[in-house]
């Protein structure tokens, strides 16, 4: 038996369909098989708080084992995983090929969707997830919607903790009224033909939050595809799914992944490279529907075909060369990797596409905002999560610090939106005197060196 595996992790795909994924007391044994490796190993106890709630299980049971860990108390381990998966990516040496086959993240999401099966996952928690019905209905009114999510709101916000379970102190995400989709036909971008990389095509997944919240992120990747020769188009066949995986819901993630494939397969055909802009939803694409799906051709064609945005950028600059005209910033920037952008195995795309920007020096945070899209938003959740982003917080005010010092500006980003509000929460806790209003997506900082208003 060899220590730690050596060899490249693997995953398999998720035997959902078959009647022992949720049977209970297989569920239960292979819950303990997994939780007495991790008890033996403990190397992720400063990951998140799934370990040292496991953690503290065992330590206070008679044996100090898990043998007489009562399975009631898994339930706090598995609340507490965000589905980051940096566990098993960056810290598990046990996960496949290794013979102890340890995935702790899809283990955790075998038994959400148990009890999602069950019926055990409450009517607020499914509603939560409906991010198409909400940005929609919130687009009728936004000025409203936002209003009454803001969190000085001293009248909706106890209001929503109490109903919703959503913590009056969580920043939430703003909506807008006009989705991206529709800036993008309203505003067509134009192709710089004398960009090394004129001829290539690429269609933009808008994904929920930059077609209903965030809509500059989605043009500024468009108008740095079209400023370095690649044919665009913006299109958004739905969310991805990754809100119901959060809550088990495999069965909703495997209808949409289907839909969303048959539907975007057709720009592949057609001989288009497929661009998402927030890694949670390239994830999903690039490898949680073929785990879902392992035998459906559609969502193996997308997958193959799918690019976080940075990465894509990154592989224009290698291949062909960028366009002219990037410009140094009027700052430095320190750029926080996304959990997601991490468990797509690229490397730092992010940081390596900032790079590329001239006299402008590049600092990267690789931990765990502690967000875990709406996990960390939750009443029960916040101040964990700020707990679990602390790390993160500290190198951004460190960062910001220094910068004041020298008189400079110094820019705070993250590949994650929902990271970035998360992030600024934590810098105001760590020290209320180092104000920042935005965390921007690094598309929109590179969009900024090349002379492009964002």
């Amino acid at each position: 038996m060899s220590e730690g595996s050596l060899e490249a992790p693997t995953r398999h795909a998720l035997d959902w369909n078959n009647p022992d994924f949720t049977d209970p007391a297989k569920l239960d044994a292979e819950m303990r098989r997994i939780f007495d490796i991790c008890h033996g190993c403990r190397r992720c106890f400063n990951l998140c708080d799934s370990f040292p709630r496991l953690f503290d299980l065992v330590d206070a049971a008679p044996s100090e084992e898990l043998d007489t860990v009562d399975s009631k108390g898994f339930q706090g381990v598995v609340d507490a995983c965000t589905l980051c998966d940096l566990c098993f990516m960056t810290k598990c040496p046990y996960v496949p090929p290794h013979e102890f086959d340890l995935d702790f993240p899809h283990l955790m999401l075998r038994y959400r969707f148990a009890e999602k099966q069950a019926g055990k996952v409450g009517l607020i928690e499914r509603q939560l997830t409906e991010t198409d019905r909400n940005g929609r209905l919130a687009a009728i009114a936004p000025g409203v919607a936002n209003w009454a999510s803001a969190t000085d709101n001293k009248l909706t916000r106890p209001l929503m903790e109490k109903t919703v379970g959503l913590h009056r102190d969580a920043d939430l995400p703003k909506f807008v009224g006009k989705p991206l989709v529709a800036q993008a036909a309203a505003n067509p971008a134009v192709v710089n033909a004398a960009a090394p990389a004129y001829g290539r095509k690429a269609v933009i997944y808008a994904t929920c939050f930059a077609n209903y919240n965030e809509p500059d992120i989605g043009m500024a990747a468009r108008d740095v595809l079209a400023k370095n020769g690649v044919q665009t188009e913006v299109t958004y066949a739905g969310c991805c799914g990754m809100p119901q995986l959060e809550q088990g819901d495999i069965a909703r993630v495997a209808d949409r992944a289907k839909a969303i494939a048959a539907e975007m397969v057709r720009w592949v055909d057609d001989g288009y490279d497929v661009v998402a802009l927030v890694p949670s939803c390239a994830l999903m694409l690039k490898f949680e529907w073929p785990l879902i799906l392992p035998d459906d051709a559609n969502v193996k064609r997308l997958a193959a075909a799918t690019r976080d945005v940075a990465e894509y950028v990154v592989e224009i600059a290698k291949r062909e060369g960028l366009a002219e005209g990037l410009a140094p910033l009027d700052g430095n920037v320190t750029v926080h990797l996304a959990c997601h952008a991490r468990a797509q195995n690229m490397g730092p795309k992010a940081a390596e596409m900032l790079r590329m920007i001239p006299e402008t020096r590049i600092a990267v945070i690789e931990r765990c905002s502690g967000h875990g899209g709406s996990w960390g938003a939750m009443k029960d959740n916040f101040e964990v999560a700020l707990k679990v982003g602390k790390p993160v917080a500290r190198q951004a005010v460190k960062a910001l610090k220094q910068a004041e010092e020298k008189g400079k500006t110094q820019y705070i980003a993250s590949e994650c939106p929902l990271a970035g509000q998360h992030i600024i929460q934590g810098i105001e806790r760590e020290d209320a005197t180092a104000k920042i209003a935005h965390a921007p997506h690094p598309i929109k900082l590179f969009a900024r060196a090349f002379g492009l208003p964002y």
